[in-house]
């Protein structure tokens, strides 16, 4: 969940934003595709396989969008990481998406993975709008994290040791789908907002992952908190996790909720 300047204003914390491409390879590497029966039911209820995908990172979203037969087009405001998606054959523009030239282009879908939060949730709203066609399907989705209670209990203990002061170290550890249900309402709000779009829907999407010890702390590094740290700090963050990990076993099952906020140009 992002925290910073403000939690209620996310987009505005364009330093964690833009932090991510400080290891593109390892965040490819360890995030998490999205759950292909979602790519399937947005490519569905798409007019067409034109997509334009905001925030694409590294392009994890944007490889699955184009297996499922997507031409997709990427909008990535750091350089680091658009140029890694290219990599794999990916377009990508440079800029953040309220500031990108559309040159008249126009879209199927628009889809954002673990990005739209970065986006102001109005003035995105109303360029997807811009961009789509009738019948364009805006499509946001993030991966709900639900670690085993003993584990986010100590994750938040560590954190609090380590980098005291977080804001998100004030709430009780709880369930993580309440923790973003801001973030949810706040998209469905901006696209409402918007004043083109449909009653905005939430697809839901339950799955499970086992880590390794090893596997966890590989991906550790790419949270938006840790990617601002001085090294000293990520490795004591990652020495304290690994042995409330060993404590448990050595690996364990984190439960994910992908969550899709959808509406249809109207």
């Amino acid at each position: 969940m992002p925290t910073s300047v403000s939690e209620n204003e996310p987009h505005k914390a364009r330093g964690m934003a833009e932090s991510f491409g400080v290891d593109a390879e390892r965040y490819d590497r360890t995030r998490p595709p999205y759950p292909d029966t979602m790519v399937e039911r947005i490519v569905a209820a798409s007019p067409g396989p034109d997509v334009l995908d905001v925030g694409c990172g590294t392009g994890i979203a944007a490889r699955q969008f184009r297996a499922a037969g997507c031409t997709v087009l990427g909008v990535e405001p750091d350089a680091r990481m658009a140029d890694f998606a290219r990599r794999d054959g990916l377009e990508v523009e440079v800029a953040t998406f309220e500031a990108w030239d559309p040159a008249g282009r126009t879209f199927d879908a628009v889809v954002a993975g673990t990005a739209w939060h970065w986006v102001d949730p109005v003035a995105g709203a109303a360029k997807a709008a811009e961009v789509l066609r009738p019948g364009g399907r805006l499509a946001a989705f993030w991966h709900v994290f639900e670690p085993p209670p003993a584990m986010a209990e100590a994750h938040a203990a560590v954190y609090r040791r380590v980098i005291p002061g977080l804001p998100s170290q004030d709430r009780p550890v709880g369930s993580a789908l309440d923790g973003y249900r801001p973030l949810f309402t706040k998209a469905a709000d901006g696209i409402r907002d918007a004043g083109a779009f449909g009653d905005p829907e939430e697809w839901r999407y339950e799955w499970q992952r086992f880590y390794t010890r090893d596997e966890w702390l590989d991906q550790m590094p790419t949270s938006g908190v840790l990617t601002r740290l001085p090294p000293d700090k990520i490795e004591e963050v990652l020495a304290g996790m690994g042995d409330v990990i060993d404590a448990m076993g050595g690996g364990f099952t984190m439960s994910y909720v992908t969550v899709v906020v959808t509406a249809a140009r109207v």
